[in-house]
């Protein structure tokens, strides 16, 4: 069984950064594809980023592209989000997932683990 423990969230003004992490326990991180996703209040679960297990590929959407960044430290069995430049409507939770396979997928009905989340709010 793998658990994911997201940290790192809190408020920000625009235009700044922060950095999540996604400790995960149970499998090592670098045998998982491992993903991000947001979801806003009263909006839909949005996909973030993701990082093939193989680390060949990543992947984010258009929404972040640029702004934000995924890396692992396969050391400390942890992923992070580098979240640079960041804007009012970024603010959500924020949830780390992983999956079995080496196929980034943008679903998370695709992801078999997930954490807590973490909230994160940027003041405009």
């Amino acid at each position: 069984q793998v658990q994911l423990v997201e940290s790192g969230g809190g408020l920000v003004q625009a235009g700044g950064s922060l950095r999540l992490s996604c400790a995960a326990s149970g499998r090592t991180v670098s045998s998982l594809t491992m993903g991000w996703f947001r979801q806003a209040p009263g909006k839909e679960r949005e996909f973030v980023g993701a990082t093939s297990w193989s680390g060949g590929s990543t992947v984010y959407a258009d929404s972040v592209k640029g702004r934000f960044t995924i890396s692992r430290d396969n050391a400390k069995n942890t992923v992070y989000l580098q979240m640079n430049s960041l804007k009012p409507e970024d603010t959500a939770v924020y949830y780390c997932a992983a999956q079995n396979g080496n196929i980034i997928f943008r679903t998370g009905k695709y992801y078999n683990y997930w954490g807590q989340g973490t909230q994160v709010t940027v003041s405009s």
